[in-house]
């Protein structure tokens, strides 16, 4: 079996990760792996050894182009399938390519947006399946009028054996300028509008009275990294809020957290959450998209509604006034990683859509 790939992302952001896992799973399966993603992006070297690599531009949904790229590519590849991993214009141009030179498709769905009722029932026609990552993103789907038949669910993966418990509070204090013993929260999130972090923010001043010992982290970049870094800055958060930027290391840092919070809005999945889990770290999160999916309450952390700031601040306060739980929950976290989100499962999920389509 040969697949095509397309990857329009240009960082190893979770979505793009799963795709460099699926290719080197898939690669180890026999498969013979081709990737198209944008000139300059992180995938393209990571996928090294494992997919047959082609960096072309692309330049997202007003890329009319992109349509005649790929159909050159697929004409000299000749796969057996093609699977679209993203959006930014690929999800429509990629899926019209394969039509086009007439080679099944797939696509993959991570997100929670909502559909257009116009624009789904052209895109989704030229797909013979649509892999979503929770049961949440195909209830999304199903009420934007995509048929519920073409919908396979093959949840995302995490590495666990990448992910250690091992706490090293040294390098942690040394490294974030934390003072001794401190419980540390991390928020690890790109920093845009639907990751929630102003709902953090908001009650987090309330908390420091009783928990003297608090700190947080907030991991990530995008475009309200000024905003929010202005805002930590103010005299209410006391310097104990710090933004930490961008980190290819949180397989370290995960171990040395007391706790992840997670307050978005929508959310396809939250590979994040799967990392803290696999870290034995206990996650507070919205029970927003895919996340009461992943994250059970008194299993693995504890869930609020949707912008719920007094369920959030009542959260935090009992798992910062109890370490048994959060040691219980975070004992809970790291066996269900290993058990139901392994990276053998997210590969065979995939595989048996791909030769379910190509069976029919």
């Amino acid at each position: 079996m040969k697949v095509l790939h397309v990857e329009a992302g240009r960082y190893l952001y979770g979505g793009a990760q799963q795709v460099v896992w699926l290719n080197e799973g898939l690669a180890h399966r026999g498969v013979e792996n081709v990737l198209v993603c944008p000139t300059g992006s992180d995938i393209a070297a990571a996928v090294a050894g494992k997919a047959r690599v082609h960096a072309i531009k692309m330049s997202g949904d007003l890329d009319v182009g992109l349509v005649r790229r790929l159909i050159r590519i697929l004409r000299a590849e000749k796969p057996d399938l093609v699977h679209i991993h993203s959006r930014r214009g690929a999800d429509i141009y990629g899926g019209l390519a394969a039509r086009i030179v007439g080679i099944p498709a797939i696509l993959s769905r991570r997100v929670d947006n909502k559909e257009s009722w116009l624009l789904s029932p052209f895109k989704y026609a030229l797909y013979g399946r649509v892999i979503v990552i929770s049961k949440a993103i195909g209830s999304v789907l199903v009420a934007c009028g995509v048929d519920a038949s073409k919908i396979k669910t093959v949840r995302s993966a995490v590495n666990a054996n990448a992910y250690s418990t091992e706490v090293d509070k040294d390098w942690f204090e040394s490294e974030f300028s934390l003072p001794s013993n401190a419980k540390t929260l991390g928020v690890i999130a790109q920093l845009i509008p639907r990751k929630g972090h102003k709902y953090l923010l908001n009650i987090v001043p309330h908390l420091f009275d009783a928990h003297p010992q608090l700190q947080v982290l907030i991991f990530g970049q995008g475009p309200l990294a000024t905003e929010l870094t202005s805002r930590v800055a103010q005299a209410e958060f006391e310097g104990r809020v710090k933004m930490a930027g961008f980190r290819d290391d949180l397989h370290r840092i995960f171990p040395n957290l007391y706790a992840v919070v997670h307050p978005a809005e929508r959310e396809g999945l939250g590979v994040a959450l799967l990392q803290a889990s696999a870290s034995g770290v206990p996650v507070v999160a919205a029970r927003a998209g895919g996340i009461p999916e992943i994250i059970l309450d008194d299993v693995n952390g504890i869930t609020f509604d949707i912008a719920d700031e007094v369920g959030l601040l009542s959260a935090l306060d009992a798992l910062l006034a109890d370490k048994a739980l959060r040691d219980r929950l975070g004992a809970g976290g790291s066996h269900l990683a290993r058990s139901e989100f392994s990276l053998d499962a997210m590969v065979e999920g995939n595989l048996k859509v791909y030769q379910s389509v190509l069976d029919s």
